[in-house]
Formats: structure tokens, sequence, C-alpha cells
């Protein structure tokens, strides 16, 4: 049996459920002794863990997404690659993706892993572009619940993040005009120069509902929210007949979630015989083959950009968490652990 020479994990567990942000005394950095591995098991080299919004409601103790106790390790996908094998289905430097947790050294049963068959580099790709909880998550939005039409309006809020760039990219090689929502001027120019949107506003120093009834004076057609609060009753405000609503995400809701802030304009969805409908990728499990086949495909010529930040060492886990509540971060937010 091929074994590696590592003998510690450093892992990032939970001291305290936070009743507001999630700051750094919150959480704990910890050494342990690895393991001896056992039959069918494997010990993985974690690369990059990915920073999703998702984290913060999973220290509430209840809640939509699985549940941290005080003591247990933060969940967190990721990549990386075997250093060590007990299972004839992996070798030694094999890439493998799935449920890491915030930690150095994984050592799980081999079943718990998918292995990245020729897979691209950097193996980061799989936690933004290729992600299940970003780029195929984008997809879906937009292919199976938006579905936006040649020449219809799209507007996405946060725009910038890994979700929202993806998303409007979508719908701009769909034939869509898109507005992006974003927080600051850098971010609003990202937007435009980089990822090719028509038009972004600046929610920070802008009136949003003013600026969208200047971009979109018929009305929005599709609008993908990941914001929630102000945001979605601004785009309702501004819907045109007939129009989508994707409910994706409320970031803005996750730091207080026993009072959750809903639409007060509701409303406009019956005026202008509209819908409004929320979803989680793993609802559409059929759609993730075809859209991981395209979004491989946009990746390889060009024709999609995923911005990545990545943040340096297991230690930093804690900070990045922070850093994406703070809008601190564009394009897919990561944390480079080995």
């Amino acid at each position: 049996m091929p074994r590696s020479t590592m003998s510690t994990n450093q892992r990032v567990t939970l001291v305290s459920r936070p009743t507001g942000p999630a700051t750094s005394e919150h959480f704990l950095l910890e050494s342990e002794p690895l393991p001896e591995l056992e039959s069918g098991q494997i010990r993985v080299a974690v690369e990059y863990l990915s920073i999703d919004a998702a984290i913060r409601t999973m220290l509430r103790g209840q809640g939509f997404h699985t549940q941290i106790a005080p003591g247990e390790i933060i969940r967190a996908g990721g990549v990386g690659r075997v250093v060590e094998t007990a299972d004839d289905g992996f070798a030694v430097g094999d890439a493998v993706r799935g449920q890491m947790g915030a930690q150095s050294i994984l050592t799980t049963k081999a079943s718990r892993m998918e292995k990245l068959e020729n897979p691209v580099e950097p193996l980061s790709a799989y936690l933004g572009a290729l992600g299940g909880s970003t780029g195929v998550t984008a997809w879906i939005g937009v292919r199976e619940v938006g579905k936006p039409q040649p020449g219809e309006i799209f507007v996405v809020s946060a725009a910038a993040g890994a979700v929202g760039s993806i998303a409007g990219q979508i719908a701009k090689i769909d034939g869509a005009r898109v507005i992006g929502i974003a927080g600051g001027p850098e971010k609003c120019a990202h937007l435009i120069e980089v990822l090719g949107f028509d038009d972004a506003i600046d929610y920070k120093n802008e009136d949003v509902n003013a600026r969208l009834k200047e971009l979109a004076p018929e009305g929005i057609n599709v609008f993908y929210d990941n914001v929630g609060g102000p945001i979605l009753d601004a785009a309702l405000d501004n819907l045109a007949l007939k129009a989508r609503v994707v409910i994706c995400g409320a970031i803005s809701q996750y730091d207080d979630m026993d009072n959750v802030t809903g639409p007060s304009l509701y409303l406009r969805l019956a005026e202008r015989q509209s819908r409004m409908e929320g979803f989680a990728y793993f609802h559409y499990m059929d759609s993730i083959p075809p859209a991981m086949e395209e979004l491989s495909g946009w990746l390889a010529d060009g024709s999609l950009v995923m911005p990545e930040e990545i943040l340096e060492g297991i230690e930093s886990f804690p900070e990045a968490v922070q850093f994406m509540y703070q809008g601190g971060n564009t394009g897919k937010l990561m944390v480079k652990v080995s």
C-alpha cells in the first residue's frame, strides 16, 4: 500500500454558534494525528476548498443545509489528490472532488469521493465554473428555470460573485441583454469589461430601482437573485409582463435567519402575470451532465471566464468566510490549502 509521509492534519472547527456575522472567534484551527488507513479508505491532500454562502447557514443549529455542531469540522467542498490508498479503485496522484471539510488532509471512504478523469488544470476549476454549487447552479438557474430568450432583459444580483458572474455570461451567450448588480465601481467595471455584460448597477452608490427603470424601461424579463432583501424588491417593482424571478440565494439574509426580510412587493407577480421559483442544483440531477459538458466546452474555447479570488493556507479559512459576507471577492472565492 503506497503511503504518504504526512503525520498530522490541520482542521477548522466550530467553537460557538454566531448570532450575527461569523467571525474568527467562532472558529478554531487545531492539529490532530492522522488515523491508520483502513481497507476501502483513501487519504487526500486537500488543494482547494470552496467558500460558499451556505457555510453560514450551516452554523445555525437548524435549517435547510446540513448543520454543524460546536466541536465539529466546518463543512466545505474541495478538490485534492490521493496521497495514500487502501482501495483498488484509486491510485496515488488521482485527482478527486467531494465534501472534504475545512482541513488539510482528508481520510475517508473512497466511495465518498468523485475521481476526476483526465482533470483540467488547475483543479480549482471544479469548484468554480465546473462546481455544482457555482457553475452548474448558474447553468441550471438560467437554462432550466429562468430560460431567457434572445433580446430579453436578464438582470442578476451579486453579479460579480461566483454564481452571478457565470449566470450572466450564460444569459449573454443565449442572446439576452444582461444587467449585473454589484457593489462598487471596480466590480461594475469588471462586469462590463471582463465578463461582457451590457450594463452594471452599483448598489452601494446608485439607486437600484431608479437605474433599473432607466436601463430596462420596458421591464425585466428574467431576474436571477442571489441576494434577497431590498434588491429583490427593486427587481419586483420593475418586472415586465410574464417575467420569471429565479431565487438562487439570499446572502443578505443569512446572518440573521430568524428575522428574514421577505419581499414587500410580491404582488407585482400577480399584477404582471409573472412567477417566482426557487431551486437548488440537486433538484435537477439529470441536468448536471449536460451542464458540465457545455461549461467545459465554454471554458476550453474561452467563451466563459471564471475569475478566482484565492486566500492562502488553511488558517485563512475563517477570514475567507468573513471576506465573502463583506462582499470582498470577485468571482469564485477559495482557500488554497496545498
